[in-house]
């Protein structure tokens, strides 16, 4: 019995450190991403009004909306921002809710690491292309590194849910979301 709590334990602080990081990592790089678009777009705008329209600020912007939409899957997840089936799980009760949960989790997990392998060999083929963007003239591939990192570490976050709801006691979402009745505030 020693043997199991201490090793729930060590699953419990490994989950910990590595939520740290990729949250460290999501966090950050969502809200400098967001802020560089914002301030990219509001002066466009405003030298395309006075001046003329910075030529490269479509493509950076491209940029920016991808890395936010495949970090954003990521940082979804670990907040249980995701679709989930709400009704069936209050008709369970709470053990068959946990199983319920690990497995769609784990097979969450598959798809993600499947759709972060696909995205891998779509980068490497438009990286073999060498087509590059018409105003900075980057490597194409460049713009789409992110995504096979987005849904990697998405599948990481249903990979620490399934963690999480091993070494807990009660039903988790996601490693930071609890299962619970949410009410609506309106």
């Amino acid at each position: 019995m020693a043997a199991a709590s201490s090793f729930k334990n060590v699953l419990s602080q490994i989950n910990k450190i590595i939520g740290a990081i990729i949250n460290a990592f999501e966090v950050w790089s969502l809200m400098l991403c967001m802020l560089l678009l914002t301030t990219l777009l509001i002066v466009n705008v405003i030298a395309r009004e006075f001046f003329v329209s910075i030529y490269y600020a479509e493509e950076v912007a491209e940029f920016l909306l991808i890395f936010v939409t495949f970090v954003g899957v990521s940082y979804g997840v670990r907040k249980a921002r995701h679709i989930r089936m709400g009704a069936f799980f209050d008709m369970m009760n709470p053990r068959l809710e946990k199983v319920f949960m690990i497995i769609i989790a784990a097979v969450s997990a598959v798809v993600m690491f499947i759709m972060a392998f696909t995205a891998y060999d779509y980068v490497m083929v438009a990286m073999q292309r060498g087509h590059e963007t018409g105003a900075l003239r980057l490597p194409y591939w460049t713009f789409y590194a992110i995504i096979p990192v987005g849904f990697f570490l998405a599948g990481i976050q249903y990979i620490r849910t399934i963690l999480k709801n091993l070494t807990e006691k009660d039903t988790w979402m996601s490693p930071e979301q609890q299962s619970e009745y949410e009410e609506e505030v309106f």
